[in-house]
């Protein structure tokens, strides 16, 4: 049985940073490393919230701060399992726990075309990066592996299953969407 003890300790070391500091910049760093604690050990996630869906990743709530300010999320990818290109709209930091996945930047170009910016990341586990509007938030994620499940802790600067953000199609449309979670029903989903 798993112990959530380094999950609460994590959300009151993090309630804590966003008490004395509005600062991005701080928030990413200081953060980033409360974040790479966490994930340092796998024992403390519930299995219940690690667990694939055959045909696409979940994101499941962990917590969402009262006063709206952070929400944390695992993401379960089953093998072969990826995103659209997608943003976020604040920042967000992604620490993994099991397994790898690839984030792929995108920048988008003067004539408005996205394009790769730079090489996919590979993250292994106990690795973090962050994303944000000021540093880069396009990106595409997916499981480094076609043959194992991958879980990712994830932290963002809103309840991300509550916000309005992008999806970026192959042929150059956008399309609005509201994530949600796996975990909790909500209008947005059918």
């Amino acid at each position: 049985m798993s112990s959530i003890v380094p999950l609460r300790t994590f959300v009151s070391a993090f309630s804590a940073l966003l008490d004395q500091t509005g600062d991005e910049a701080q928030i990413l760093e200081k953060g980033g490393a409360l974040l790479a604690d966490l994930v340092a050990e796998d024992s403390w996630l519930p299995e219940l919230l690690a667990q694939p869906d055959p045909d696409r990743y979940q994101q499941f709530l962990l917590h969402a701060d009262s006063g709206g300010r952070f929400s944390i999320v695992s993401f379960v990818w089953g093998p072969g399992q990826s995103t659209p290109i997608h943003d976020h709209t604040v920042w967000g930091l992604i620490g993994m726990l099991r397994g790898a996945e690839y984030s792929q930047g995108f920048r988008r170009e003067a004539d408005g075309e996205l394009v790769p910016d730079g090489g996919a990341i590979l993250l292994k586990p106990g690795q973090v990066e962050a994303v944000s509007p000021t540093i880069g938030d396009i990106h595409r994620v997916y499981n480094a592996y076609p043959d194992q499940v991958s879980v990712s802790i994830h932290v963002y600067g809103a309840n991300i299953g509550a916000v309005r953000r992008s999806v970026y199609r192959e042929d150059g449309t956008i399309a609005e969407f509201i994530s949600g979670y796996s975990n909790i029903w909500n209008e947005s989903k059918p």
